[in-house]
């Protein structure tokens, strides 16, 4: 009965999204059962082959992330928007967005505990160590461990920086009319705009 039972669990999460955190709390599924179901039901931009994703990894945009083949995801955390936008709105009154893609490429590991921010390509053959808080894009064949604590700017200078990138978004139209930070209406456009400019319709690189 026990052995059923898992047995229809999992089949209800892999083929219809249902019953899901009754299939983790009882079947416990492995890291590639759990990258398995992420793959259709996660929202991600794409997942690839023998790539292992462990429960507790957080997507806070999983429409802007996509993993490669043969990939280890740890506990960590993939960040693809800057919480900080909506306080910076009304404090001075401008229109910001910062948003990113987030490229985990071939044979990367991403180490617990490891925070990737909007707008990183981990290189392909690449190690995140644990802890480590990775604000650019790491090359290929590459180790980066714990970034050190240091002042980066103003405050006015972070928001002049901010809104020139915003500035530079190809859909940024869109949010100079957009009335607040949130437009139920303007979201999906938005969405497809985003994931227009990330993903072009080019072929996805090899990692060579």
């Amino acid at each position: 009965m026990n052995k059923l039972l898992r047995r229809l669990l999992s089949y209800f999460a892999h083929e219809h999204g249902r019953f899901v955190t009754l299939w983790l709390r009882t079947c416990n599924p492995s890291n590639h059962e759990h990258a398995r179901y992420l793959r259709r039901w996660g929202g991600l931009q794409s997942i690839g082959e023998n790539t292992t994703i462990t429960r507790g990894a957080v997507f806070t945009d999983p429409a802007y992330v996509r993993i490669g083949s043969n990939c280890g995801i740890s506990v960590a955390t993939f960040i693809g928007h800057d919480g900080s936008i909506r306080v910076l709105n009304n404090a001075y009154g401008v229109r910001l967005d910062a948003v990113g893609k987030i490229d985990i490429r071939d044979n990367s590991f991403i180490g617990y505990g490891a925070i990737i921010m909007p707008g990183v390509t981990i290189g392909p053959n690449s190690v995140v160590g644990a802890g480590a808080v990775v604000t650019k894009d790491v090359p290929p064949n590459t180790v980066v461990g714990v970034a050190a604590t240091r002042r980066l700017m103003s405050t006015e200078e972070l928001v002049a920086r901010k809104l020139e990138r915003a500035r530079s978004y190809p859909w940024y139209p869109l949010i100079a009319q957009r009335a607040g930070d949130f437009d139920a209406a303007m979201e999906p456009e938005l969405l497809r705009r985003r994931i227009a400019s990330f993903y072009p319709a080019d072929p996805l690189p090899t990692s060579g």
